[in-house]
């Protein structure tokens, strides 16, 4: 196993090299199939409805994960829909932990995914979408964030202003050191 320290680790961890995510796109915009980076507000959550599981189809974070989990920010406005489908018929809703329907936040059970979308502000009761046909297969995890977390640049920041740019290589004590500052010229022998 690669042990890796100081610069070394923070520079692979901010290059996405400190494992978990998958599908990272340099936004800090990677799943690892269990919460997920934190979904921007406004964004569609749009998923492709098959039997054996909610396929994510965006956004990428999501893209071809089954039954991933969403992690959304409290008190901010998603969509979540489902596109295209195996024919069969489903439906979505977004379930609090007593399994019940929040806020009427459920669509009709249809074959043909055809304005299959629910507009909703995201809140702390919101744990699961489901199919309602399917409950068993199509069901995956909501996790909501206060305070508005989560999302953010990934840590480009540290990349950028990292000690690599501004290190002591290039403002080291080779240059201002004392060598060139001799303490032997002003001695306290002329006392």
């Amino acid at each position: 196993m690669l042990q890796l320290t100081g610069v070394a680790a923070s520079t692979a961890v901010v290059a996405g090299c400190g494992g978990g995510g998958n599908g990272d796109d340099g936004n800090g915009n990677g799943n690892g199939g269990g919460g997920g980076e934190t979904i921007e507000p406004g964004t569609q959550i749009e998923f492709d409805g098959q039997t054996a599981g909610w396929v994510g189809i965006a956004p990428d974070s999501i893209a071809d994960e089954e039954n991933p989990t969403i992690t959304l920010q409290e008190g901010e406005t998603y969509e979540i829909g489902w596109t295209t489908g195996d024919g069969a018929e489903h439906n979505i809703a977004i379930y609090d932990e007593n399994d019940e329907v929040v806020d009427d936040l459920a669509t009709e059970r249809v074959t043909e995914p055809e304005d299959q979308w629910l507009e909703f502000e995201a809140s702390s009761e919101m744990v699961t979408y489901i199919c309602e046909v399917h409950p068993t297969t199509m069901v995956a995890d909501i996790e909501v964030e206060s305070g508005g977390g989560g999302g953010g640049n990934g840590g480009a920041e540290n990349e950028s202003e990292g000690n690599e740019s501004m290190g002591n290589e290039t403002e080291g004590n080779e240059t201002d050191g004392n060598e060139s500052m001799e303490n032997e010229t002003e001695s306290n022998e002329s006392e």
